[in-house]
């Protein structure tokens, strides 16, 4: 299994490293480069997001001084940048740090006259990282919101959408602080399908529905009753609709190109690739049985390597730790047992090194995964229906731990699997 193991390693590890944020967007530079600033302008950069202390590093070699710039991360990806201001915000779920970096963009771009360029670099979490309420919301109603989002099983586009509603700043709000400026951003997609309206809540794209499509999204879900009263407000009252500011928006990356990087990784270790789904989404229950069903069609007879790529949900059901990718991990465990022959590993990671609320990125499945749990003297069954992943995959070694990766392209999977 230790082949095994290590092959796995590496095909999660050339996703990542596909998914550099530098690099792709110092690529990207050559093909869609900076619009020329304006006689007598300054140059404003903002970054946003998981990958926005390595996209500002690259960008700052773009840009000469006199500049102003400022990056909002997460506390994993934290690093200090010469002339930088850097802060960090809250991730899944925003907090104060969250709503301070709001206001500090804010502050930050309305400083911006029409002859300045502002440059905005924008990778996934930032929606949690940098909130900004929409008036007469707290961070208190938009962390309820977005609590009540995490556990509802929504896909993340619906999600999006109802965050969109909620903010100042969030489906292209970012442009209305910068204007009357020129906009141009760059985006690395943590999204499936690069809709840019989605990633981190397309602060710099038009939003992805109106009010009643966030409202209707909610009671779908069934958590609008549940919601504060003050955002169920929001979202009834009649919106004033004014146009939104043009911006340039260019892709640098994403998913797609992690998982071909996969699949040539897997070609040169000697396994028969195939790419799956691009496209691994909804519950984790739903995503298992599609990763089975591809699993129990491939050939024995070859050394196969499955490819999925995707963003799961899950429906909280308990109060344990964990996340998708775990959890993932965890069914695939359970059912894997039970119904595949062979030797075989199945992994599930996000791109950006942490899984949920912890410090895995996601977790290993084998044949003997279930079992070693239940040796470890856990029960692997109770801590699954209490969606405790996190603690059942340590029990058996299994979690998948590499650290804040810098970059955030959604999850990747992979089933590897001997020929007999």
């Amino acid at each position: 299994m230790n082949t095994l193991l290590q092959d796995a390693h590496a095909l999660f590890d050339s996703a990542v490293a596909r998914a550099d944020p530098a690099q792709s967007l110092r690529q990207t530079l050559q093909s869609a480069p900076l619009v020329p600033r304006s006689h007598g302008g300054r140059d404003y950069l903002l970054a946003l997001g998981k990958a926005a202390v390595p996209m500002m590093q690259e960008m700052l070699d773009h840009i000469p001084e006199p500049r102003q710039a400022l990056v909002v991360t997460n506390p994993e990806n934290l690093e200090e940048l010469p002339g930088v201001r850097v802060l960090a915000g809250s991730h899944p779920v925003p907090d104060q740090a969250s709503a301070d970096a709001g206001a500090a963009a804010i502050d930050f771009l309305s400083q911006a006259t029409e002859q300045d360029r502002v440059t905005v670099l924008v990778s996934g979490g930032g929606s949690a990282l940098m909130v900004a309420p929409a008036a007469g919301l707290s961070l208190s109603d938009k962390a309820a919101v977005n609590a009540a989002l995490l556990a509802s099983g929504l896909e993340i586009n619906e999600m999006n959408l109802v965050r969109q509603q909620l903010s100042d700043l969030k489906g292209g709000g970012l442009l209305r602080h910068a204007a009357p400026a020129s906009v141009q951003a760059y985006l690395l997609s943590d999204v499936i399908g690069d809709d840019l309206r989605a990633i981190a809540s397309g602060p710099t794209v038009s939003p992805l529905g109106d009010k009643t499509t966030a409202r209707d999204t909610l009671q779908r879900a069934g958590i609008w009753d549940d919601l504060p009263a003050s955002v169920r407000t929001h979202l009834t009252a009649t919106a004033v609709e004014t146009p939104l500011p043009e911006a340039q928006n260019t892709l640098i990356g994403s998913n797609r190109h992690s998982l071909v990087a996969m699949m040539e990784q897997a070609a040169t270790l000697g396994w028969q690739p195939q790419l799956v789904s691009d496209h691994l989404v909804g519950d984790v229950a739903d995503a298992v049985e599609e990763v089975l069903h591809a699993a129990k069609a491939a050939p024995l007879d070859q050394p196969v390597a499955l490819i999925f790529g995707g963003e799961t949900t899950v429906r909280l059901q308990g109060d344990g730790r964990g996340g998708r990718n775990q959890e993932l991990a965890l069914r695939m465990a359970q059912r894997g047992a039970a119904e595949l022959s062979g030797d075989w590993l199945f992994l599930s990671g996000g791109t950006d090194g942490r899984d949920g609320p912890t410090d895995a990125a996601g977790g290993i499945a084998t044949p003997e995964t279930w079992t070693d749990i239940a040796k470890a003297g856990a029960d692997p069954s109770a801590l699954l229906a209490n969606n405790d992943s996190y603690a059942a995959l340590k029990a058996a070694n299994a979690l998948l731990v590499c650290g804040g990766t810098g970059t955030n392209v959604a999850d990747v999977q992979v089933f590897l699997r001997r020929a007999r």
